[in-house]
């Protein structure tokens, strides 16, 4: 059945449709009020004639839809496909900057604070997020010094014999050695500290006061001191959010600058009235720039699953799903939320400022810093004798300990960055011992005929950490595959020559100060780096596994399959009964039990284990 008819047999509902090109992958989300009005549009002369439709229908070979209830979970579920899929269709948006929050982790006996930028539901609790990041450390720092709860990762379910540097420096109460402080003196602080995270300052300013006059009275005076001081800080605190407050509503700002396949989008973030921080984002390659469309799938990906959303979301173009966007967000947010397009006043000027902003960022990127990323390009194609300048390079290095658990790493150069979501780590099988040529063959072999099997392109360049050992080592594996013409290279160490295949007899000695050579280091570096955490990974849960072995009755499979499952030897043993039964007999269980329960110190056995940051 064609695509034109089989829009046609879409039911008339709200839902969500995929369109896939001829290797099944996704090139395109969207979401319809009525399925089969919005997919049939595709398909007619005045679409197809638009740029970007064009070239979307040109690609797609089927397509696919999921039939909801109404709008509002077509748009919540059009949103986890694209995170899910990345359709190159689609507006995606490629900054990962997230911004921190304080943890105070209430699920142990003795809390502590730390910065994270990652929300887990692990029973902690969860605070900000803080703009700009650097005022999360700040005020983590004001809690180590007023506060005395630390950010450490001390294992704090048994007691050490003497506490480290924080406690002699009045940083830390000292809840890791018996006897420095009392359980009700640190849960006390502890409250202390949520009512100061939570906000509620004068709450937290009047229980102070009254524990300093107590102490006062009793002649502690040192401690009635030490209330005096925090009562102090929290003043100034209290009375610098009362500034901000005064001075306007959370908003967010977005402006952009587009030209040709370019753009570039600014958001300032203002606090309290005032511009906190500000996010750059940009693109490249769009076919066609439509500013609606474009909006409305930005929104959607910065705020859908954002912890926190302003109050006001200023925009400069309005777009279909807007009223929607507003209503999902006042829900999840828990307030009001409004999206507009200041049309006049000190607003439009705003928006206009940041608009502004977007074109300076645009310059900056497209004007001045790509030419001289283009360079640099240019001269390694040059200096390496490559056809055309280098988008993608894949770099491979191998890791053991005298021959013992080998492992390689494959890191991707692609486009002027690290792409994490192409690295490959390979397990060697081929027992070759300290012959890194061996396991090298095997590691290139092994990716290249991948590659040559479902039908996908070849990089510009195959970087390799190592002399000329390695490169005829990678250049036999090609052969064996009959690869010809691909551009092969190495980079040897402490020299930092480089190799060329075919032209082994001239090595290239570049400037120590090049930024040629800096971009190779730089790739080479991180393949090393890669590949050695990989093995101490590999070696770490081998020598686990070797110990669980001792135990009678258990088997490599057996010890396998629990660290698997458990993922450490702490893990094991604190797994339940219940939980050791899906793996073991009875038998087996109480072996595992017997072998490392001496381990643990008695009165903790049926603690949690204690997460650290």
């Amino acid at each position: 059945m064609e695509l034109p008819e089989k829009a046609e047999t879409l039911p008339l509902q709200p839902g969500v449709y995929l369109f896939r090109d001829a290797l099944g992958k996704v090139l395109y989300v969207g979401k319809a009020k009525i399925l089969r009005h919005r997919v049939r549009s595709y398909f007619l002369g005045s679409r197809v004639a638009d740029a970007k439709t064009g070239s979307l229908c040109r690609e797609i070979a089927d397509l696919e839809y999921v039939v909801v209830d109404n709008e509002r979970e077509a748009l919540a579920l059009e949103h986890n496909l694209i995170k899910q899929h990345k359709p190159k269709f689609n507006v995606l948006l490629r900054d990962d900057k997230t911004y921190p929050y304080i943890k105070l982790t209430v699920q142990e006996k003795y809390p502590r604070v730390y910065v994270t930028r990652r929300i887990k539901k692990d029973g902690a609790q969860y605070f900000g997020p803080y703009f700009p990041g650097r005022l999360a450390h700040r005020i983590v720092h004001l809690i180590h010094r007023h506060f005395q709860i630390p950010s450490c990762t001390v294992d704090l379910t048994r007691f050490h014999p003497r506490p480290c540097l924080q406690y002699y420096i009045k940083r830390c109460q000292g809840p890791c050695v018996q006897g420095l402080t009392a359980d009700q003196r640190y849960a006390e602080t502890v409250t202390d500290l949520r009512a100061f995270l939570e906000g509620r300052l004068s709450e937290l300013i009047s229980a102070l006061e009254a524990r300093m006059l107590q102490a006062s009275n009793a002649e502690r005076f040192e401690q009635a001191a030490a209330y005096r001081d925090l009562v102090s800080t929290v003043r100034q605190v209290a009375e610098r959010q009362k500034m901000a407050r005064a001075d306007g509503d959370d908003t967010d700002i977005l402006g952009y600058f587009q030209e040709r396949s370019l753009a570039a989008v600014n958001l300032f973030h203002l606090r309290g009235g005032r511009v906190v921080d500000r996010q750059e984002f940009f693109w490249e390659d769009m076919d066609e720039f439509d500013p609606a469309e474009f909006f409305s799938g930005l929104l959607k990906q910065i705020y859908l699953d954002a912890a926190y959303v302003p109050r006001f979301i200023h925009i400069p173009v309005e777009f279909e799903d807007l009223d929607l966007l507003e209503t999902i967000l006042t829900e999840r947010s828990g307030h009001r939320v409004g999206i507009v397009t200041p049309q006049r006043g000190p607003k439009r000027a705003l928006l206009q400022l940041v608009a502004k902003n977007a074109q300076y960022s645009f310059d900056h990127r497209f004007r001045v810093l790509k030419p001289a990323a283009r360079a640099i390009l240019e001269a390694l194609q040059t200096a390496l004798m490559l056809p055309r300048p280098p988008r993608r390079i894949e770099s491979f290095d191998i890791s053991h300990i005298h021959g013992v658990e080998t492992v390689a790493s494959m890191v991707v150069w692609e486009n002027g960055k690290m792409k994490k979501s192409d690295y490959r780590k390979f397990i060697i099988r081929q027992r070759a011992g300290n012959d890194d040529f061996a396991s090298l063959h095997e590691a290139v072999f092994r990716r290249y005929r991948r590659l040559q099997s479902e039908n996908k392109p070849f990089p510009d360049m195959i970087l390799l950490d190592g002399g000329l050992g390695q490169l005829h080592a990678a250049s036999k594996a090609l052969e064996d595959l009959q690869v010809i013409n691909q551009p092969l290279a190495s980079i040897a160490k402490k020299e930092e020559t480089l190799y060329v295949l075919g032209q082994e007899s001239e090595p290239i000695h570049l400037e120590r100060h090049s930024p040629v050579l800096h971009l190779v280091q730089m790739i080479r570096d991180e393949t090393h780096r890669f590949a050695v955490t990989f093995h101490r990974q590999r070696r770490s849960r081998r020598e686990l596994r070797s110990k669980l072995v001792e135990i009678p009755g258990i088997g490599e499979q057996t010890a396998l399959k629990l660290l698997r499952a458990f993922g450490s030897l702490d893990g094991i043993r604190r797994a339940s009964p219940a939980d050791l039964s899906r793996f073991l007999n009875r038998r087996q269980a109480e072996k595992v039990r017997d072998y490392l329960s001496p381990l643990i110190p008695p009165a903790r056995l049926s603690d949690s284990p204690n997460e650290s940051q």
